[in-house]
């Protein structure tokens, strides 16, 4: 009896197989990755603006002096962070500036920014999420106020 010697199968061109084959999914989740990890930052900076604006406000000795630097350094906190808005809304509540000294009152700063993901994104997957920060800031109970 002879011995037959065994077949080996060429397995060439199975890592290009492989690799298309595996490919698509891999850069959909590294897409997905990399809009996380924006969404998280554009929370954050968001919330820093909002913080930094509201308590900017609230030294203000004005409604009108508070309003006004609510609005410069939210946007300032956004530029200096890096974070570009294609849609940004600034509401700032000065409202607490009518009250009496003696009594308690806050300045309140809402912003809402429209982050864009069009360089990452691709076929399907959303474009841009909008995000909204919230913050109140106390004005001094016993600063005078105008």
């Amino acid at each position: 009896m002879t011995r037959r010697a065994p077949r080996w199968r060429r397995d060439d061109g199975s890592a290009a197989l492989e690799t298309a084959i595996l490919a698509p999914p891999m850069l959909l989740f590294i897409a997905m990755a990399i809009i996380g990890m924006r969404i998280e930052i554009a929370g954050g900076s968001i919330e820093g603006a909002a913080h930094d604006a509201a308590r900017a406000a609230s030294i203000e000795r004005s409604g009108r002096a508070a309003h006004a630097a609510a609005l410069t350094t939210a946007r300032s906190s956004l530029d200096r962070q890096g974070l570009r808005c294609s849609d940004l809304d600034i509401a700032v509540d000065t409202g607490g500036f009518t009250t009496e000294p003696g009594e308690v009152a806050v300045v309140r700063v809402v912003i809402g920014c429209t982050v864009t993901f069009a360089d990452v994104t691709g076929a399907g997957l959303p474009g841009s999420r909008r995000m909204q920060a919230e913050f109140v800031s106390p004005i001094d109970v016993f600063r005078s106020r105008t």
